[in-house]
């Protein structure tokens, strides 16, 4: 498969779908085991939200992760959702989704690998944006 970005089959839409629930279930959970299972060892995060860039790797990443409080310990209602998935070719894909923590909204470009025969976030683009009576302040997803 070349060409233009093309919608998955049922089969690769469910194993996509199921790396999906495992990385909002860790942002929810703050769980970075489960972050863990969701992303490649090597995947990057990345946003410029605000105007200045933050790059991060996942070991610089999980740490910030599980010294927040979890919005799941706080009762905060999922606001998690798949926009779309999309396949560049049978071994990459990008997801677009939106989640939310707090008064932040974020919205997440996910690139997928599909390496040791599974399907894994190799890179996380994000936008956020607060709440109307929200002060911005630094907020890593």
């Amino acid at each position: 498969m070349t060409g233009p970005l093309t919608e998955p089959d049922a089969r690769t839409r469910e194993a996509i779908e199921s790396v999906l629930q495992l990385y909002f279930d860790g942002l929810h959970h703050s769980d970075t085991t489960r972050l863990a299972r969701a992303f490649h060892p090597q995947a990057t995060y990345a946003s410029a939200t605000g105007g200045t860039l933050t790059h991060l790797t996942l070991d610089a990443y999980f740490p910030i992760v599980d010294a927040r409080p979890a919005p799941a310990a706080r009762a905060e209602t999922r606001r998690d959702a798949v926009i779309s998935i999309q396949l560049a070719g049978p071994v990459t894909a990008s997801a677009v989704v939106t989640c939310a923590i707090g008064p932040k909204r974020f919205i997440d470009l996910l690139t997928l690998v599909r390496v040791d025969d599974r399907w894994q976030i190799i890179s996380k683009v994000f936008h956020y944006d607060l709440a109307e009576t929200e002060e911005p302040a630094a907020c890593l997803t």
